[in-house]
């Protein structure tokens, strides 16, 4: 029987083989063992049916290409058994579950990376492969994969394909991935080998493209060039990175298959430029040669991510079709590459950034074709469509497992993607170039630099200006059924749209709410008017408070918990000169915007309490303020200082500090600074977070706390007492608290004793950012910017 003719562009026979590994694997290292064993029974029963079929050739094509995948899918299960069955008898597996103290000598397989969260301050963590382990004095050899957890201040320098032992206690893993476990080290490796010439070679080119773009662009531009070329995030704003993530765009500073098609033309570029035609076969092996030694160098330079190896096995079957003088294509290609890498390494199955890679490849390949050839009958220019279809078709497929994996959802990235398509492409070449550069003669690289600067500014413009729309990533529930979600919210926005009719009202409707977003920053609430005295920023469920000094400089408690939020509000406040910049604790939810804060402001000095616990907080704290060359200084009760027209007095805290660093976390919302500012609006009381504790060891003392305007301790919670609320009797309180926050704040009983006193409220979540003015007599007033509001 003669089979129909396969399209050499949408040859689809490899994708089921694609599908059944890729599946199997992940069946067997989500569930186990037996779910392994018995995926393989699945696939072997109609396997055997198929295959009396295929050699009595009573059956049609598809049956050889579902047999296949059945094979594949029967294959991978049996092995993915076995090594599942390998891991729970793995001696890492054991001391995880006890919990037990252990040494393992490791090479790690990326860079170390910060760990986020509150938890997670001052620490890294990274993947590596195992080669031997000590467990209650046995010595154990064999492979496996750990992730490791330590202090950043002697983690830093850890490279990939390092032989490194570490000595730390064992945990379980945080996801099911094949990993043994998670080794905890409170303390620099035991250890350290040498590092491969290869990864020496690689970090020669990093540190010097770094220093290049260091010299020669503002930080920004220079933290963010890196990434988009190599990969290297280490030295990216938190700014940027946020403003990225809600816009749609942190996939460009994840290596991808563009950066290996852009590598890979150059080369033939290059060689065609040297008059070697591709058509004279000795020529042909050339460049497959030189186009296969950059994709090497390159994968080196940029790390084997997860999304780098994708493009890459499809870099290497294009140069294998090159050479063989079959017409390229991209969906063989694309499936092939999945079965080789999840055979390799079945941990990929997975894999986020292997999933979304992927997917997006996939719609690139499939779907954004035949969306052009649709716009194009509709009469759309072949450059917009093609940016259309391809930002379209990359979100499409994306945004639920996006969804699923961070519960957020961008409603921008699809404008947001087509504004910054055009500058992509001169970015990578020139960032290219300057690498090489900084490889050979690092003068001329620092000379070559600056012609990057107006791309990547519009770039950056775009992912500010993206990122400050209101509802421009909504959040969604996590796993599947934010998935589903997700994959709901699209449907609808397809059926929508499929009408002419319906077009043209949410066409009207969009129009108009950009128009009223536009008034609405030019002439209305978009900032706040001149004269305030106190600014409680929204930063969500933290602190984030500004205090004019009356002569054009400020004063700022606390930065919020995320990278952007403060940084936004200073930027409204038109804030760049900060006389003192007091941190009131330790906790992430008052130190997370540091970075943004300090990067392009003037900064005297950082205040800090008596207490520096917990010492990740503080060390991350002074690591940071040393990086921008501000000084760290010491705030004592009793202290006073005059700024402008601000008097600040310290009175607390006044509590003893712990002596054993294992309370820190409990005893750091006592110990946080407690100032009363003397302004134009009246007495202020800054509480940062004490508690009753704290508050009573202030009363004790005979201090005055009475004030005009509080800063409720604690974002409302019921940790604050009557008597010190009946000492202050504020006029005014505020509460910097989070909408839908998970603590239960602000506190009921709290709020009904506010009231009780006859004072007014203003909170956060439901004011958005407030600013406080003094008025003639005493009187204080208010303003207040919504939630949502757009920040110049």
């Amino acid at each position: 029987m003669n089979e129909p003719e396969v399209s050499p562009v949408l040859d689809a026979r490899l994708l089921p083989s694609a599908v059944a590994v890729w599946g199997s694997s992940a069946v067997g290292i989500l569930f186990g063992a037996v779910a392994a064993w018995v995926l393989a029974v699945a696939c072997a029963i109609p396997a055997a049916i198929l295959t009396y079929a295929v050699v009595r050739r009573t059956s049609a094509g598809w049956a050889r290409i579902m047999l296949v995948a059945l094979l594949f899918g029967a294959g991978c299960s049996v092995v993915i058994g076995w090594r599942a069955t390998e891991v729970e008898g793995h001696p890492l597996t054991r001391a995880a579950l006890e919990g037990a103290w252990v040494s393992v000598e490791v090479e790690p397989s990326e860079d170390p990376h910060a760990v986020s969260g509150a938890a997670g301050q001052g620490q890294v963590f990274f993947r590596a492969s195992v080669n031997s382990v000590t467990a209650q004095n046995h010595r154990y050899s064999g492979g496996g994969l750990v992730t490791i957890r330590a202090p950043s201040s002697s983690w830093l320098e850890v490279v990939p394909g390092q032989s490194l032992t570490v000595r730390g206690r064992a945990s379980q893993p945080w996801r099911s991935d094949s990993t043994l476990a998670v080794i905890t080290s409170e303390g620099p490796p035991v250890a350290v080998g040498e590092v491969p010439w290869y990864q020496r070679w690689a970090s020669v080119v990093r540190t010097r493209f770094a220093a290049a773009c260091s010299a020669a662009l503002p930080p920004d531009q220079a933290g963010l060039l890196p990434g988009l070329v190599v990969g290297d995030t280490s030295a990216l704003s938190p700014v940027v990175k946020d403003n990225f993530t809600v816009a749609g765009l942190s996939h460009l500073t994840a290596v991808s298959g563009a950066n290996i098609s852009i590598l890979l033309g150059a080369v033939l570029l290059l060689v065609r430029a040297a008059a070697l035609s591709p058509r004279v076969g000795a020529a042909l092996a050339l460049v497959a040669l030189v186009a296969l030694v950059a994709l090497v160098a390159f994968v080196v330079v940029a790390r084997p991510s997860p999304s780098v190896l994708r493009a890459s096995v499809m870099g290497l079957i294009g140069l294998l079709s090159l050479v063989t003088g079959r017409r390229k294509q991209a969906l063989p290609a694309l499936s092939a590459a999945v079965i080789v890498l999840v055979v390799v390494m079945p941990e990929l199955a997975v894999d986020w950034g292997f999933a979304l890679s992927t997917t997006a490849t996939g719609a690139l390949v499939i779907i954004a074709p035949v969306w052009v050839d649709v716009l194009r009958r509709r009469g759309w220019p072949r450059w917009f469509s093609e940016m259309t279809a391809v930002s379209s078709a990359a979100f499409v497929v994306s945004a639920p497992l996006v969804g699923a994996m961070a519960g957020t959802f961008s409603v921008v990235t699809i404008v947001a993607n087509m504004a910054v398509g055009p500058v992509i492409g001169i970015i990578t070449v020139f960032g290219a170039v300057i690498a090489l550069c900084a490889l050979i003669c690092p003068p001329i690289a620092v000379f070559v630099t600056p012609l990057v600067r107006p791309p990547m500014g519009w770039l950056l413009y775009v992912s500010e200006r993206a990122a400050a729309l209101p509802g421009a990533s909504v959040v969604v529930p996590s796993g599947l059924i934010g998935a589903l979600v997700v994959v709901g919210v699209l449907l609808a926005a397809a059926l929508t749209l499929w009408n002419r009719i319906s077009r043209w009202v949410v066409g009207v409707l969009v129009l108009g709410v950009v128009l009223a977003l536009v008034f609405q920053h030019v002439f209305g609430g978009g900032r706040i008017a001149p004269g305030w005295v106190l600014v409680m920023c929204d930063v969500g469920q933290g602190d984030g408070l500004v205090l004019s000094t009356g002569d054009g400089r400020v004063i700022v408690i606390d930065v919020g918990p995320d990278p952007t939020s403060m940084d936004r509000c200073l930027n409204m406040l038109d804030v760049n000169d900060i006389a003192l910049l007091m941190i009131s604790h330790f906790h992430a939810d008052h130190i997370g915007g540091l970075e943004a804060v300090l990067g392009g402001r003037s900064v005297a000095a950082v205040g800090v309490g008596s207490m520096l616990l917990p010492e990740s907080g503080f060390r991350a704290v002074k690591d940071v303020a040393e990086s921008h060359g501000v000084p760290v200084v010491s705030l004592r009760a009793g202290m006073e200082l005059t700024l402008g027209s601000v008097n600040v007095e310290v009175l607390g805290p006044l509590l003893p500090a712990p002596r054993d660093t294992g309370d820190a976390a409990d005893a750091a919302n006592d110990q946080s600074l407690v100032v009363m500012a003397h302004t134009g609006a009246g007495r202020i009381l800054l509480t940062g977070d004490a508690e009753v504790a704290g508050e009573e060891a202030i009363l004790r003392s005979g201090t005055d706390v009475k004030a005009d305007v509080l800063k409720l301790p604690h974002h409302g919670s019921r940790t604050t007492s009557s008597a010190f609320l009946e000492a202050v009797r504020p006029r005014l309180t505020m509460i910097s608290v989070g909408d839908g926050n998970s603590f239960g704040h602000p506190n009921g009983e709290v709020l009904d004793e506010l009231v009780s006193l006859g004072g007014a409220v203003v909170r956060t979540d439901v004011d958005g950012t407030v600013a406080v003015y003094g008025g003639g007599g005493g009187s204080v007033s208010i303003v207040s910017v919504p939630r949502g509001t757009i920040f110049g």
